[in-house]
């Protein structure tokens, strides 16, 4: 899939202006031909080809315009003929708070206007402390500069010369000869980051669902990059001190895929890129269109998992999931970034309306997908306790054995007997369906090999054959007709 730029929202930062003469006049990007690749977890890589001039040996270059949190450790420079020294990344940017931290110790000039006469009247001050507020000595009294929007400003002599407009990386380099030529300026940066949503309209009538996918791009680096072109990258790339987060529950019935879908790759992770050029703004979001699907085949389903074998006090409702799968035959084909999928479908007056959201993980072409969108409101199961009871026997098993052998040579064996004893648990689920319309409710008993004691497991009887899906989950597929109720039975035998 390409993808294709389409609108962006943008919000810049407030910056009290009272302690500025004037305001300070645009300042031209020095960045050259720029390169972005963005990955989900808070990264991009930076590829900025810059044409300078250099002098024959040694020679300090600045570079302004790097973003304000660049990773120094990451810089790479390349250019022909040339090496590096020394680099240093100034980010003590200019801004009204510094310049009055760098200023303590200082004089400055307050500029006030009498609000009545417009009479302007100047005084010297020499500033005493700049920390949660600015603390000034005017002649023999001390006063407390405040933001409260009367007519005062503040006159700086100058700016202090280690405070910077624009985040500046300065490098120390030593040329073979001088001369004008590109050089490559790469680094690492967080603060910029995507995420993909969905939006799907689903006809259950039709069996259909449409699904558009959209990409927001984040910038918070502190820094604009201005017509570039722009490469996403979807995946968790490794990084050092990374944290990552456990699992997250899903609804049964997601299946990975097999299929190669269109789409382009970089090593393990797929990637989009953005067509043509586009400005990521600081402090700016921007959103991408990538997906346009319609006509996916897609079904409503209902699950209800039960944790553990135990008694409900009430009927509780089943969870309402829909599925569809990204195969090529579906009409999708093509992997999908993780995200979050909203749902919508159409009310009696044909009005779209909002009923619930999930989230998928990074999903490869041809898997099957099943969303939990929310609780059914008319699809209930209890499950009960029915009897649970002991059952034991004459027999003794012997259930470990190990041998020690001492630092002297001597050995000694250990053996542990305990007796065989098993439980007998009988359970009832009973499902109900108030809908017009009959249902299928998957009934998933989970907890089956709780403390991983996963050992002879067996289910002598069950009303309607089900599946160990897995050593911890059975599951049955319930038909319940229209306006209905079904009861389901199974006896487990368990060694807890």
């Amino acid at each position: 899939m390409r993808l294709k730029c389409l609108a962006f929202t943008s919000a810049a930062a407030l910056i009290p202006q009272s302690l500025f003469a004037q305001p300070s006049p645009a300042v031209p990007n020095a960045q050259g031909d720029v390169a972005v690749t963005i990955y989900n977890n808070d990264l991009a890589l930076v590829q900025d080809v810059r044409r300078i001039t250099l002098s024959a040996g040694r020679s300090r270059q600045e570079f302004p315009d790097v973003s304000a949190r660049i990773r120094p450790e990451t810089v790479t420079l390349s250019g022909e003929g040339i090496g590096i020294v020394e680099q240093n990344f100034d980010y003590d940017l200019l801004s009204p708070a510094s310049l009055m931290e760098k200023a303590v110790g200082q004089t400055i000039t307050l500029l006030r206007t009498n609000p009545a006469t417009g009479v302007e009247t100047r005084e010297q001050a020499t500033v005493l402390a700049a920390n949660g507020g600015v603390v000034l000595k005017i002649g023999d009294r001390i006063e407390v500069l405040r933001d409260d929007g009367l007519p005062v400003r503040v006159i700086f002599s100058s700016i202090p010369p280690n405070l910077r407009a624009r985040p500046t990386l300065s490098v120390t380099m030593d040329a073979q000869q001088a001369g004008a030529r590109p050089v490559t300026l790469s680094y690492l940066t967080p603060g910029m980051s995507w995420k993909s949503d969905y939006v799907a309209l689903f006809d259950e009538k039709a069996g259909k669902l449409d699904m558009q996918g959209w990409i927001t791009l984040n910038n918070s680096t502190g820094t604009t990059f201005a017509n570039a072109r722009a490469l996403l990258v979807a995946g968790d790339v490794g990084q050092v001190q990374q944290r990552y987060n456990g699992g997250r529950p899903q609804p049964r019935g997601n299946q990975p895929g097999t299929e190669s879908g269109d789409g382009e790759q970089l090593g393990d992770f797929h990637v989009y890129p953005i067509e043509g050029r586009t400005t990521i703004a600081n402090a700016q979001t921007k959103q991408v269109s990538f997906l346009d699907a319609s006509g996916v085949p897609a079904e409503r389903g209902y699950e209800f998992r039960n944790d553990w074998m135990e008694s409900r006090d009430q009927a509780e409702s089943a969870a309402s999931i829909l599925k569809f799968s990204n195969a090529k035959a579906s009409g999708i084909g093509a992997a999908l970034p993780a995200g979050t999928v909203r749902v919508y479908m159409r009310d009696s007056r044909g009005q779209a309306q909002f009923v619930g959201e999930s989230t998928i993980p990074h999903t490869p072409g041809g898997s099957t997908l099943a969303l939990r969108t929310g609780d059914a409101f008319d699809v209930k199961v209890q499950p009960v306790v029915e009897k649970r009871g002991v059952i034991t026997t004459d027999e003794w098993t012997q259930t470990a054995r190990w041998r020690v052998t001492y630092p002297d040579g001597s050995r000694k064996e250990v053996q542990v007997e305990q007796p065989d004893k098993y439980y007998r648990t009988q359970m009832r689920y009973i499902i109900t369906n108030a809908k017009s319309t009959p249902v299928n409710v998957d009934v998933v008993q989970s907890g089956l090999a709780r403390w991983g004691w996963w050992r002879d497991l067996r289910v002598p009887e069950e009303s309607i054959g089900g599946v160990q899906e897995t050593a911890d989950m059975r599951r049955w597929v319930v038909p319940v007709p229209a306006n209905g109720k079904v009861e389901l039975t199974a006896t487990f035998l368990t060694p807890w």
